[in-house]
């Protein structure tokens, strides 16, 4: 059987290329999953708290990434108008959908990242940004 036939889970790497690329279109980046991640509990959360805990982004890098997920259905954007404005960020139902399988792919982080890094599942650089 080719490799081109198979690829690990009963489909043809053909079959898998477009669903990857459309995946990587929405969350590729540095920046998008763990923007994900931290809006993964539930309650809205402000922009100035997402861009401390994520520590060295860029407000540039942040807005784009936001817009962009909002503009894919994975975030909810509500803005409130008060005096100063205030502006929450929380997951859609779509976005809400890819939480079991980033779950999956951190298990396997876990399990991988500790033979191959020094760096433990709660290292200290990771642990700054939660």
């Amino acid at each position: 059987m080719s490799v081109a036939k198979k690829a690990g889970m009963g489909q043809s790497i053909d079959d898998l290329l477009c669903p990857i690329r459309y995946m990587l279109d929405i969350f590729g980046g540095k920046w998008k999953l763990p923007i994900i991640c931290m809006l993964s509990g539930g309650i809205p959360v402000r922009y100035s708290t997402i861009k401390r805990r994520l520590g060295d982004i860029t407000n540039v890098m942040l807005s784009q990434s936001l817009k962009e997920l909002e503009a894919a259905g994975i975030v909810h954007r509500e803005q409130y108008n008060e005096v100063p404005p205030r502006v929450e960020y929380s997951l859609t139902e779509k976005g809400r959908s890819i939480l079991p399988a980033l779950g999956q792919m951190a298990a396997w982080a876990a399990e991988n990242m500790q033979q191959e890094t020094a760096c433990g599942v709660y290292c200290e650089k990771c642990h700054l940004t939660v």
